[in-house]
Order: C-alpha cells, then structure tokens, then sequence
C-alpha cells in the first residue's frame, strides 16, 4: 500500500537527480529493507517540520533506520559540505537546507 503524500516530498523524478549521490554513501551491502526515496523523504520531512526523530509518521521506515541515513549523509565529505546538504542544494530546498545548517552549527 502507498504511502500518503507530504507537503514535504519530492518527486520519484526529483529523487533521481540525487539518487546515485546518495547510493554512493552506502557502506552496507545487504539488500535494502526501505526505499532509499521513502528514507530521503522521511529526512525532508524532519527538516521541514523541525519535528523530533520519535514523531516520525508511522508511513515512514522507522525513525532509527531514517536517523541512521540523517547521521550517514551529514558526515563532511567534499571540503565543507555534507552530502545531504549537496543534495538539497541541488534539488533546491532552501529551507530544508537552512535548517539543517542550524542544527549541524557548532554551538
């Protein structure tokens, strides 16, 4: 069964512009258990909401396994850049982008 639409996702066509960035951070080579595209929207719904992991709708994977993802793709890679912000930057969400700069900021 499909999962309901959030203000926050993007498209399966949007998704393939960062699909093979976000392939390339793979460190496991089990099969997947989770659409990587339902795993990256669950990550845009965080960012967007500024909700916390354990508020995660239930239509999503579970919070630890998106936690997990979020961890992964915020490690510095290129310079000063994550891959998720690469990412965001990329398909253009300013506003997911602005608010993972604030949480990943040093304090």
């Amino acid at each position: 069964m499909a999962r309901p639409e959030f203000p926050s996702d993007i498209s399966r066509e949007q998704f393939e512009q960062v699909r093979d960035m976000l392939e390339a951070a793979r460190r496991k080579t089990r099969p997947r258990k989770h659409d990587l595209y339902d795993v990256y929207n669950a990550v845009l719904y965080f960012l967007h909401t500024g909700s916390a992991w354990r508020s995660m709708p239930p239509e999503f994977p579970p919070w630890r396994t998106v936690h997990e993802y979020f961890t992964q793709w915020t490690m510095l890679r290129e310079g000063d850049r994550t891959l998720l912000e690469q990412t965001l930057e990329k398909l253009g969400r300013t506003q997911e982008l602005e608010r993972l700069r604030k949480l990943l900021a040093p304090r």
